[in-house]
């Protein structure tokens, strides 16, 4: 699919899913107004990849992590982004094998309700 695909009204969305099952509907928040897919992508990314980190401990294996993390960690999905939206599953096994860096979990810096900020708590 080779069209653009323009923002819905509102700005793009993203769902925060709780895999442990906490939630109603495995939906633990909506995050909006993000002005662009890259953007909403990149705070997507970067939210997994904080939620993996949390999973993981001194002496697991990359597999353990992944354990972990599918029992208590949180996922992320851009919505109404069809083949365009960045998608977990395609970067699990690489975030379990290699620990992230402050920067790569750094999804507040992504977040639009941030308002631009920098002296704002998060």
């Amino acid at each position: 699919m080779s069209e653009t695909i323009f923002a819905p009204e509102g700005g793009w969305r993203v769902r925060i899913l709780d895999l442990s099952g906490g939630a109603e509907d495995n939906i633990v928040e909506e995050v909006g107004g993000f002005p662009d897919l890259i953007q909403a992508n990149a705070f997507a990314r970067a939210y997994v990849r904080d939620s993996i980190e949390r999973c993981r401990m001194p002496g697991l294996s990359a597999a353990d992590i992944l354990k972990a993390w599918f029992s208590f960690g949180e996922d992320a999905e851009v919505l109404e982004a069809g083949d365009q939206g960045w998608r977990s599953a395609n970067e699990l096994d690489d975030f379990a094998a290699h620990a992230a860096s402050p920067m790569e979990r750094d999804w507040r810096a992504f977040d639009p309700r941030r308002g631009g900020d920098e002296d704002d708590e998060a």
